[in-house]
């Protein structure tokens, strides 16, 4: 119960960061979703430094990683979004964009992952 408790409260808070830099980044005009960008690549990086000091001398307890990890960048990146945003594009024939989003989102968040665990060493 405890476990799932941490969960709940980290991604309690993820998900109301990421709804917060939605609301001011996204731009509704043209379409183009950096609030969502910017959360699942910040996810990524934060993800990746607190498995990298997990890794590094058990530096993060196992309920530390359940907070954080599990539950508030959980909560925080949103793979779901980032699908329907991309359906979105597809749908109004934005090919271009499409490509630029989701190739930039796969290859930055992987750096990122890759830089957060780089930075716990």
């Amino acid at each position: 119960m405890k476990n799932l408790l941490l969960v709940f409260i980290g991604g309690g808070f993820g998900s109301t960061l990421r709804y917060i830099i939605g609301k001011y980044l996204n731009d509704a005009e043209n379409g183009i979703p950096y609030g969502t960008f910017a959360a699942n690549v910040l996810g990524s990086l934060l993800i990746g430094l607190i498995l990298g000091l997990a890794m590094k001398n058990n530096a993060i307890s196992q309920n530390q990683l359940l907070l954080l990890a599990t539950g508030f960048c959980g909560g925080f990146t949103t793979f779901s979004t980032f699908a329907y945003e991309n359906h979105l594009f597809l749908k109004s024939g934005d090919f271009t964009s499409f490509a630029i989003y989701t190739i930039a989102s796969f290859v930055l968040g992987f750096l990122a992952v890759f830089l957060g665990l780089f930075l716990a060493k």
